[in-house]
């Protein structure tokens, strides 16, 4: 992001106005709502009415508004004459996912080639091999395969193998009454692709019976995404041959050979159980249904990149049918976010040079020490946690990376072969290059400086393994950081937003990570019952809100974020009460409202939305963050300043009770 005053953007007027819009405003507010009854009202309801959800998006918010003004920046990046080869690239991609005429003309053929590797006269015999070339192009029937930072050897790269497989976004969908309309919807679904791939109608349902009947199995044996948060227990590591003595049918070493990762020592499975039924699955399943599943996969999955018919059915299943999205994104959309996804570093490094200030990276800098010397002086003062404890805490507190704005050496890509006229292939062959860098590494020293989201990313993250906070530019520019606006606003936001990536290496997860990003178990047992009392408290008060009529919050799979998003507030607070005593002067009334108030207001900003049913639904089963009504409200009215901040001295709410950092 450039800031205002030093805008390249070749529209910068044009830019800052939208910027403006989308920033932190005293005009969203409801000023007539009683902010202890309804905090998230009284900070947004004038904005939730005045911006109904666009027919094209599921919900709409700040962050909603944010990505529109990224992806339009990134529209004209693309949409420019770029030079040299990654410029070329980039165009030439772009070119193939808005070349329609030709992408009508092939309808199926771009995927011949793939459901073809797949036979169904022998596929027991083939299948670690056929399996191995399916997911190198990114579909994974049956389990993911992927690497990352070995958990209990944060220094290497592992290989990891992670249930999978399934077509709707979650086993609650296969299992749930919740879902049970939606599972009646997918099998017309999966028959009606069938049809439109060629086959008959009686055939067609026949092959969606199997499909959902070999799902529903493997919904059954995956872990819930509570049971998916426990680092430990998600950890598994198996050598080769036990690997391939546990699983025979599934042939690991040949798949392995297949996949690059011959030379592996171990590889680490995330759920043993799941892979257990499916190695049942493929020894009591016949070779042409064994096929069909996995041809299932090559055609589901490639159909948001063929002709319209096919693209229109997908959306119709997967965005208006699970989201409640009634409209599908316009192309050009589409086609940027899949350039996002497989060449993004290329078009992030054109993203930063443009958006991006050198001021901008300063001042994050600047409030992330701000903010790290309020944590840590909590760390050493904090009641609860005992001397052994807090003095592992500060050490591995003291090896925190920080990482803001983009990488310091940007992807290579320039061994992709991107074509103007084979949108698919780019797709396809965009992920056979990252599952080769990602299987390349397996074994080899773990590259610090490797980022996990591109840089236009609107998000931010903490990783365990790598003890470390990231902010991508995306995300650095209002509503969550404005270099122009007032101090309050900014700790509010993006203050909050560090705190809470810096808490979560202490939640209820990350806290069983040590200072070298390893899964250890570092906590004295007395310290570790006063964290885990302190947390059943937030499971208990999240998991007692309703989202939707008989539709609560699952506490226990909210825990962390809700962790961080209570620490994030109060750190951020502390922070900047100490900013403005260093600068009284910037003690200041903004637009009637003190830095107190503004504070939280700015907090409550940054989680604005409307969302529809459908997509609060689907976040409520799957999602690890809370509704943002309630992270924009809980951690505010929590706060013990909050009362006396909107007048109110003596209140039920801002007692802290829910308060762990």
């Amino acid at each position: 992001m450039k800031s205002k005053s030093a805008n390249h953007d070749l529209n910068g007027k044009n830019a800052a106005r939208d910027q403006e819009s989308i920033g932190f405003s005293t005009s969203f507010m409801m000023k007539e709502t009683d902010p202890f009854s309804d905090f998230f009202t009284y900070a947004n309801g004038k904005w939730i009415r005045d911006h109904p959800i666009p027919e094209d998006r599921s919900e709409w918010g700040a962050f909603s508004e944010l990505y529109e003004l990224n992806m339009k920046r990134l529209r004209k990046l693309l949409e420019e004459s770029q030079s040299g080869k990654e410029g070329k690239q980039l165009t030439d991609f772009y070119g193939s996912a808005m070349d329609t005429v030709i992408i009508e003309k092939l309808r199926f053929q771009p995927i011949q080639k793939y459901v073809n590797l797949i036979s169904s006269q022998d596929l027991k015999n083939t299948l670690p091999s056929t399996l191995a070339e399916i997911h190198s192009m990114g579909i994974f029937p049956f389990f993911y395969a992927y690497s990352q930072a070995d958990e209990k050897n944060s220094s290497v790269y592992a290989l990891y193998v992670y249930q999978g497989g399934l077509s709707l976004p979650d086993r609650e969908y296969y299992l749930s009454e919740t879902f049970s309309q939606l599972r009646m919807e997918f099998r017309d679904y999966v028959q009606k692709v069938f049809i439109l791939y060629g086959e008959d109608e009686e055939t067609s349902a026949k092959y969606a019976e199997t499909i959902v009947n070999m799902e529903t199995r493997m919904a059954r044996e995956s872990r819930s995404r509570v049971d998916l948060r426990d680092p430990e227990k998600n950890y598994n590591r198996m050598s080769v041959r036990e690997l391939s003595e546990k699983y025979p049918h599934l042939g690991f070493s040949t798949y392995l050979d297949a996949l690059g990762t011959g030379n592996t020592k171990y590889v680490v499975v995330g759920q043993p159980e799941f892979l257990d039924e499916i190695n049942s699955l493929v020894s009591r399943t016949e070779n042409p249904d064994l096929a069909l599943y996995m041809k299932w996969n090559v055609i589901n999955s490639s159909l948001p990149y063929l002709f319209k018919e096919a693209e229109e059915m997908h959306f119709n299943m997967y965005g208006r049918k699970i989201r409640g999205q009634p409209s599908i994104e316009p192309r050009w959309k589409r086609a940027v976010n899949i350039i996002d996804a497989c060449l993004g570093e290329s078009l992030g490094k054109l993203y930063v040079e443009r958006y991006f200030t050198e001021e901008s990276r300063q001042k994050m800098a600047e409030l992330i020490s701000d903010i790290s010397s309020v944590f840590s002086d909590r760390l050493k003062s904090i009641t609860w946690m005992g001397n052994s404890t807090r003095e592992l805490a500060l050490k591995k507190f003291g090896k925190l990376r920080v990482k803001i704005g983009n990488p310091k050496k940007f992807r290579d890509y320039s061994s992709i072969i991107i074509k103007p006229d084979d949108y698919l292939d780019n797709v396809r062959r965009s992920a056979s290059f990252e599952m080769k860098r990602q299987m390349a590494r397996v074994g080899k020293s773990v590259d610090p400086d490797e980022w996990m989201m591109t840089p236009p990313t609107v998000n931010a993250y903490y990783s365990p393994p790598d003890n470390e906070i990231v902010f991508p530019a995306g995300i650095l520019q209002p509503p969550y950081f404005d270099p122009e606006m007032d101090d309050a606003v900014n700790y509010g936001a993006v203050g909050a937003v560090i705190s809470h990536e810096i808490t979560h290496g202490f939640d209820d997860q990350g806290r069983k990570y040590d200072d070298t990003g390893n899964i250890r178990d570092w906590w004295t047992p007395e310290d570790s019952r006063r964290f885990e009392e302190l947390a059943e408290n937030v499971v208990e008060a999240y998991g007692s809100l309703e989202a939707l009529p008989g539709m609560k919050v699952n506490g226990r799979l909210t825990l962390g974020e809700n962790i961080a998003d209570l620490g994030g507030v109060s750190i951020a607070f502390e922070a900047l009460q100490r900013h403005l005593k260093r600068h009284p002067e910037r003690r200041i009334i903004v637009d009637g409202f003190t830095p107190e108030q503004r504070f939280f207001l700015s907090w409550a900003q940054v989680w604005r939305e409307n969302i529809r049913d459908d997509e609060l639904k689907l976040r409520l089963t799957m999602d690890p963050h809370s509704p943002n009504r309630f992270r924009a409200t809980i951690p505010a009215v929590n706060h013990a300043a909050f009362p006396a901040a909107f007048g109110r001295e003596t209140h039920a709410s801002g007692s802290g009770s829910l308060q762990v950092w």
